[in-house]
Order: C-alpha cells, then structure tokens, then sequence
C-alpha cells in the first residue's frame, strides 16, 4: 500500500470535529432546535480541559454530559467549548477542547460522531470511526445536570438514548 503523505484519517477527522464545532455554535447563539439534544463524551485528563477537582476525582478518565434542558453560558470558540452545568446542585463550569472529545451523539436524530483520542494530546495518527445504526446504548449514563432553578424534568427523563455501530476506516482501505 503506498504511504499516505497527505493524510486523510486526520482531515477527516478535523472535518468532523467541524461538523460538532458548528453544530456547538450555531445551538450557542440560537438555542437547541426541536428535540435536538446531546450526549458528549470526553478524556478529562487531555491536555486543555479545565473541570473541577471534585469532577476529575469522580471521573478520572472519560464523562459524558448531556446538554439538553439545563446548561447555560455555552460558549464556542475554534478550539473547544465551555459550558455550565450543575451536578448534585453544584453548578459547575466545563471548558473541554474538541480534541479531547472521545464521542458526540444527538439521539433525536440517531447521529453520531465518534473519534480516537490519545490520552497524551499527541497530534499523531488519530482516526476517525464511520457510524451505523445499531441497538445497544452508545454512551455511559450520563451526570445528572440540572441548574438551579431551572426546570423539573430530569435527564432521567428523556427518551432511552439509540446507539450505532463502530466500524473503523481502516477495515475498508486495501491491505
């Protein structure tokens, strides 16, 4: 096989994480449209991400979030996101880089984008995974997040999350 100097697996995946970054934007300024909600799943020891103490202790390798009726102050610049949430009543204040996002589901619509992330931050050969529908859960239950005051629904609440199948890039590229 001839050597990939170009390297497509990382322009795919920068292309993708785009696709989350405008997503990310456009639900800042506007509010989530419909039933759009998300599940996001991050390392919170890669390089950049700023959680407290007392979440990284809890969940010292990978979280998932759930933004969808309480969070506030989303804020979306090129490199990552920050955003409030309130676990256990503590409100709390997130900033997660996109290259520390392990996964990003929406299950209104059954889409999901799921990334190789290297613990180190390292630029290296991160690949990018293709999505097919599939029947089990995709992401860990998620923290309950709810801000103060806001309202009753619970994220328990919402509707059993969709899963997909992972199927990686590399199983289609000729050996």
């Amino acid at each position: 096989m001839a050597d990939d100097h170009i390297r497509y697996d990382i322009l795919a995946q920068d292309a993708l994480r785009g696709v989350m970054r405008k997503v990310l934007s456009e639900v800042a300024r506007t509010g989530l449209p419909g039933n759009h909600h998300f599940f996001i799943t991050f390392l919170t020891g890669a390089p950049g991400v700023r959680i407290s103490t007392r979440l990284r202790e809890r969940y010292p390798e990978q979280m998932t979030i759930v933004l969808q009726f309480q969070y506030w102050d989303l804020k979306v610049s090129e490199t990552g996101f920050e955003v409030g949430l309130s676990f256990s009543d503590i409100p709390e204040k997130l900033e997660i880089p996109f290259a520390a996002v392990r996964g990003f589901y929406d299950p209104s619509v059954n889409f999901e984008l799921e990334f190789d992330v290297k613990q180190t931050g390292a630029d290296e050969d991160a690949g990018i995974a293709a999505i097919a529908p599939a029947e089990e859960p995709a992401v860990p239950a998620p923290a309950a997040a709810k801000e103060p005051g806001a309202g009753k629904k619970d994220e328990q609440d919402a509707e059993p999350a969709k899963s997909a199948e992972v199927v990686s890039l590399d199983a289609f590229r000729k050996k």
